[in-house]
């Protein structure tokens, strides 16, 4: 996959099929405009291509995480930064421009809200006016529900927010994640027989209800089970410093210094500041037991 930061890097010539939008999670329903332009480019012959508009703030993706979603699943990402350029430039400007001159969209692909160009001018029936303008095909796609509500990032947040993750990788389609490296921390987890790993979250990626999950956690490339508090360590720490601190069960090495990925799969409690160290061990162990029968009951070993 071609991945381009900025769009005046983009040079191809290629005619496209082209969808657009923040992604600023890849839900169920960004997964479907997606899966359309494939299906458009496969048919026509032509390339397909993600443009995403990178609205620098906090987000349920971080650029990179977005970047390993598509890599195998469309020819070209363009992450463009939401610049003032951007964000004051008319939206029949932006379709000449951005759509046609430098895109060579062939197809272009959005949702029913979609909107673009200064104002926001811009939305599907201004796109359907030029299309036979520019000679490309609109494809617009209804929303995908759940439960009687649309799919969106909004209502993915709601979910984190509540500790609801299993509703959230429902409306995700996959278990929301994280990554980073395995910093060195106080070893207080190894003195009361459960050695942790602590991980911080990048900068703008956006954290799940601060407590204690049932965990999956990638390391070297294999996935183990165990449990994972998000929050600030209030009973051994007065830093305030968010750390994801994961017990993995079965794993025997030094992770010290590697990039690991934490997937969330269940909420247990909220995070707490307990009056004693025997006090937290005492609730770790029922944390322990809770992602051990959170598991079993998938039929995953532990």
């Amino acid at each position: 996959m071609q991945y381009y930061t900025d769009i005046n890097s983009y040079q191809g010539d290629k005619k496209t099929a082209v969808t657009l939008g923040k992604f600023d999670s890849l839900h169920r329903g960004h997964q479907k405009l997606i899966s359309k332009v494939r299906e458009l480019a496969l048919e026509e012959h032509i390339k397909s291509i993600v443009f995403s508009f990178d609205m620098q703030r906090k987000s349920l993706l971080t650029n990179e995480e977005r970047k390993r979603h598509l890599e195998q699943q469309v020819d070209c990402m363009i992450q463009c930064p939401f610049t003032k350029e951007i964000r004051e430039m008319e939206a029949e400007a932006f379709i000449e421009n951005i759509l046609v001159k430098t895109l060579h969209a062939s197809c272009i692909v959005v949702g029913t809200d979609f909107h673009f160009g200064h104002g926001k001018r811009g939305d599907i029936h201004m796109l359907a006016q030029y299309a036979g303008v520019y000679h490309y095909r609109l494809v617009v796609l209804e929303k995908e529900m759940y439960e009687g509500r649309e799919i969106s990032s909004t209502f993915v947040k709601e979910s984190l927010e509540a500790g609801e993750v299993e509703r959230a990788n429902e409306l995700l389609g996959y278990s929301y994640h994280m990554s980073g490296i395995v910093e060195h921390g106080r070893r207080l987890g190894r003195t009361l027989g459960f050695p942790t790993m602590n991980v911080a979250p990048a900068e703008r990626k956006i954290m799940p209800r601060f407590g204690v999950y049932a965990c999956r956690v990638q390391i070297d490339g294999e996935w183990y089970c165990g449990i994972g508090n998000v929050g600030i360590k209030p009973t051994v720490t007065e830093t305030h410093r968010l750390l994801t601190e994961v017990f993995v069960f079965g794993y025997k090495g030094d992770a010290y210094g590697k990039v690991i990925t934490v997937e969330f799969c269940a909420f247990e409690r909220p995070e707490t500041r307990f009056a004693s160290v025997g006090e937290l061990k005492a609730q770790v162990d029922q944390d322990i037991a809770f992602g051990r029968a959170f598991f079993q009951k998938k039929c995953v070993e532990v």
